[in-house]
């Protein structure tokens, strides 16, 4: 039910913007679940908050909160934080997680990606942002800081066994093999544009005929899928040019 309520919204949310998709904020303290409850309103979701009775609690297992496509999880203790990421992912293995914080580094992302957070924001960030960020999630993208995804790859695939895989895919011309290489290295378009000599205009072309070819909206999403234990498959030629 919730993948086809995701898939719906992916729709709609093109032709007519965001319509009354269903939220849930999860957080141990008031001020933020008023703020973001008004904001998310504005934004035309139905939102349903939920207390959080302690944000030192460690055992979400008997916590009632109700079935969404969408939830925000405060994360002011990252580590609890994450086990209730874990209990959300557990119950409702098609929902999507944004965890909020006041910052976020290795230490406390890491955690929180490896339970199955697929966007991480400051409170500042998500309260201009965060519709954006749905929309990526919803579509099967991650809103994730670039530097914090590669350290999270980097942290459960140390190996460059996949890289190998990936650059030996059917389909790629020699130049977009390198390109690709380059991608995963987290290189930027000018970066890339300056080691493959090149313009940085043709490598922008170059990377967003990529994330094409693979079926992906961001680089962040081609990184993520190169350590995903297998090679990347080539996408329809079906799907639309999209930029870097």
């Amino acid at each position: 039910m919730i993948k086809h309520s995701l898939a719906g919204f992916s729709r709609r949310l093109h032709k007519h913007g965001p319509p009354c998709l269903k939220v849930c904020l999860l957080s141990p303290h008031p001020l933020v679940l008023s703020e973001f409850s008004k904001l998310l309103a504005n934004f035309s979701y139905r939102v349903k908050a939920k207390h959080i009775d302690s944000p030192f609690a460690n055992d979400f297992h008997r916590l009632p909160f109700p079935k969404c496509p969408l939830y925000v999880v405060d994360a002011c203790v990252p580590t609890s934080a994450a086990l209730l990421v874990s209990e959300i992912i557990d119950r409702y293995p098609e929902s999507k997680v944004v965890a909020v914080s006041e910052g976020f580094d290795e230490a406390n992302a890491l955690p929180l990606l490896r339970v199955g957070t697929k966007g991480l924001m400051t409170y500042g960030e998500a309260r201009t942002d965060l519709k954006e960020a749905f929309k990526a999630l919803v579509e099967g993208s991650y809103w994730v800081p670039r530097v914090l995804l590669s350290r999270f790859v980097e942290s459960i695939l140390p190996s460059s066994r996949n890289r190998t895989m990936i650059s030996s895919s059917v389909g790629l011309s020699r130049r977009e093999r390198a390109v690709l290489q380059a991608v995963l290295a987290n290189l930027s378009n000018k970066e890339i544009a300056g080691q493959l000599n090149i313009s940085e205009r043709t490598a922008k072309f170059h990377v967003s005929n990529l994330l094409a070819k693979f079926g992906v909206q961001r680089r962040a999403d081609l990184i993520v899928m190169s350590f995903n234990g297998s090679a990347l498959s080539i996408a329809s030629q079906q799907h639309s040019t999209v930029q870097a």
